[in-house]
């Protein structure tokens, strides 16, 4: 009787995974293809043989490399997101925009993007570092998220689900 519980649950898992997935994947494209077309990320597909090549870790390692940043991409964004809301507000009331804290969470997660070799990644969080335009960054943040999404559809699904539940508590 558990396994059939347990396998029913793994069943819905898979499905909102697929379904993430397919979401992910159609946002990106939009993105990738309008806002940010001049960015060249429409077509990128990870390959983690450069990263395995270049650091001289196994594949094995490489791939939990890439789920650790895929959970860190996950949990940033709601860190930036905070961060555009503030700079939001900022720019409504006519204040100075600072935007130190953002550039600066962008540069931490862009050393790891670097290092793993995820090239969109690397790209995205470049823009987040230079650009002022407030909605230019939110596409950009949302370009982020679903490339990260794509990379370990699983990871970013517990992730999510993780986050979702703490926000519950």
């Amino acid at each position: 009787m558990l396994r059939k519980f347990k396998f029913f649950m793994k069943s819905s898992n898979e499905e909102s995974i697929v379904q993430m997935l397919d979401d992910a994947k159609k946002i990106c494209n939009t993105l990738a293809t309008t806002t940010l077309s001049d960015l060249k990320i429409q077509n990128y597909k990870y390959d983690s043989s450069a990263a395995v090549r270049e650091l001289g870790l196994d594949k094995e390692l490489v791939s939990e490399l890439v789920d650790d940043y895929v959970a860190q991409i996950i949990k940033a964004v709601v860190q930036f997101e905070d961060y555009l809301t503030t700079l939001h507000n900022s720019q409504e009331n006519h204040y100075d925009l600072d935007y130190t804290a953002f550039r600066e969470l962008a540069h931490k997660n862009l050393g790891v993007a670097r290092n793993l070799r995820i090239k969109d990644a690397e790209i995205l969080l470049y823009e987040l570092m230079k650009k002022d335009d407030l909605d230019y960054l939110l596409a950009c943040l949302e370009a982020l998220k679903v490339c990260a999404m794509k990379l370990s559809p699983k990871c970013a699904y517990n992730t999510l689900k993780l986050i979702k539940l703490k926000s519950s508590l």
